[in-house]
């Protein structure tokens, strides 16, 4: 076994793994908010429950991976300042409430989009595959 190789995987990580990373948070993202989004359209309890956030909240009701992460983020963004805030229990400390603020997952989904949006969608992606192609085509 290599020592040094582990060692260093373990303090920095591998930039070869970097890619299937990005792919698996990629698809298991598409996957949470595909699965999420069709209850709440095809399930009838959830789409009224949704549709009542949503007035309540007074939100209007109405493949290219970066975009799509930046209007996903803005979603959560929407979700964090119409709902989640003003449900966080009240009279915490400045660091409880940072706490709690931190372990909502739409806080860990907007953190995981800026990541994607500055990453780029990696090389599994059509996104990749077209500019790649287009380049070769340019030459």
């Amino acid at each position: 076994m290599d020592w040094k190789r582990l060692v260093q995987f373990v303090l920095l990580g591998s930039s070869d793994l970097e890619q299937y990373a990005i792919l698996l948070v990629r698809a298991s993202l598409g996957l949470f908010f595909a699965i999420s989004g069709a209850n709440k359209l095809f399930v009838a309890d959830r789409t009224q429950t949704m549709y009542e956030t949503l007035v309540e909240a007074k939100v209007p009701v109405g493949f290219l991976s970066t975009l799509d992460c930046m209007a996903l983020l803005v979603d959560m963004f929407v979700a964090i300042l119409t709902t989640k805030l003003s449900a966080m229990p009240k009279g915490l400390s400045p660091l409880n409430r940072l706490d709690d603020f931190l372990y909502l997952p739409d806080v860990l989904y907007v953190l995981l989009f800026i990541w994607l949006v500055c990453s780029g969608p990696g090389r599994f992606s059509i996104d990749y595959w077209l500019l790649a192609r287009r380049r070769t085509s340019m030459r």
